[in-house]
């Protein structure tokens, strides 16, 4: 599927918005508000389009791949290689592994570039472009006809998908570098208010990595548009998710983005089709100021702030019981607020026959 063909329709509706704001407001006047339950729950109903917004087939999918950036002084996340970690994922020997089955999100790691062969398993997505990216300091990390190819695997997987939410997720080592190159060429701010410093790195050695980073950024500057950017400085796992959440948004799924490279695949999926941010919502597994910096692009914060330190993916797992907890209040909790409201369903008769659909009845 071309990337231009990927058609995402804006989210807005003013009068599904009025008419799940009532809904709301009719079940808060009988037993209180529930914070920002509320806004959240009519955000899912315009995802959806619907009045009683369901999910069904949840997945959370964490995006593999090595960066050749890592050559620069990149420490092992969590003293692991990508291919260790992504068998501790399948292994169920990861939180995000178990947090995930505990919930019911489907989990799946996709191999869009790990450096070594991956056996195959049940919940493992082989899809590798090529076997980890160039070192982007040196020159651009994949080719342009490498970034379009990981922008259709993501396509396709996602097309492939029959449920209608996608947690986003990053996994490999010097994927939140490639990130914060991407984020800072596309947004022109500093590239140090994007990298996630770690407390077990020594200052020495995050001042080498700034200035090696720097230099990769430098290297690039006359590069500006999305897939140009793409190319030059980021990994195979932004291309594939890239690609995912073009396709989920047109689907009308929602998408949960979690982690810094999630962040930069949606900035780049943004400015090829705008409307993708109207079904993103964000969490988070670790709570450095490099994250804050990549939600504050969307202007948007984490539906859970826990304090964790853990890989990406684990706020998203987390934070699934909220979302759906959320959509409860439209999809299970109207039908006592309506029977028990003074005005009964009030002007809603006439409003689902406006908006139309089979799932938009009261």
């Amino acid at each position: 599927m071309p990337i231009h063909q990927s058609l995402i329709s804006p989210t807005a509706n003013p009068q599904l918005e009025r008419a799940l704001r009532e809904r709301i407001e009719r079940r808060a006047a009988i037993s209180g508000g529930l914070g920002e339950l509320e806004p959240l729950a009519v955000r899912l109903g315009l995802v959806q389009e619907s009045l009683t917004p369901r999910f069904r087939e949840p997945t959370l999918a964490l995006f593999a791949a090595d960066h050749g950036i890592a050559v620069e002084g990149i420490g092992l996340l969590h003293g692991n290689s990508t291919r260790e970690l992504a068998l501790l994922a399948l292994q169920n020997k990861l939180p995000v592994s178990v947090f995930a089955r505990l919930q019911g999100l489907h989990l799946s790691v996709v191999d869009c570039g790990i450096a070594e062969q991956m056996t195959p398993h049940p919940l493992l997505l082989a899809r590798k472009i090529a076997h980890g990216t160039r070192n982007s300091r040196l020159g651009v990390a994949m080719s342009m006809e490498q970034a379009h190819a990981g922008v259709r695997v993501g396509m396709e997987i996602a097309a492939a998908f029959e449920g209608n939410v996608l947690a986003c997720a990053g996994l490999g080592q010097g994927s939140e570098e490639s990130a914060a190159l991407v984020l800072a060429r596309l947004s022109d701010r500093p590239l140090a208010s994007f990298i996630v410093s770690h407390a077990d790195k020594p200052k020495e050695a995050s001042e080498h990595l700034l200035a090696r980073l720097q230099n990769a950024l430098n290297r690039h500057r006359e590069v500006h548009e999305p897939m140009d950017v793409l190319a030059a400085l980021g990994g195979f796992e932004l291309a594939v998710m890239v690609g995912a959440m073009l396709v989920a948004a047109s689907k009308r799924s929602l998408i949960i983005v979690d982690g810094v490279t999630a962040c930069a695949a949606l900035r780049l999926a943004a400015l090829i089709a705008p409307p993708v941010t109207d079904y993103a919502v964000f969490c988070r597994s670790h709570a450095q100021q490099g994250l804050d910096e990549a939600m504050a692009l969307f202007r948007a914060s984490a539906l859970l702030e826990l304090g964790m330190q853990s890989s990406d993916g684990t706020g998203a797992a987390l934070a699934w019981p909220l979302i759906r907890s959320a959509a409860a209040l439209l999809s299970d909790l109207h039908d006592v607020a309506d029977r028990l409201s003074p005005s009964g369903h009030g002007d809603l008769p006439v409003l689902t026959q406006t908006i139309g659909g089979p799932d938009s009845r009261p």
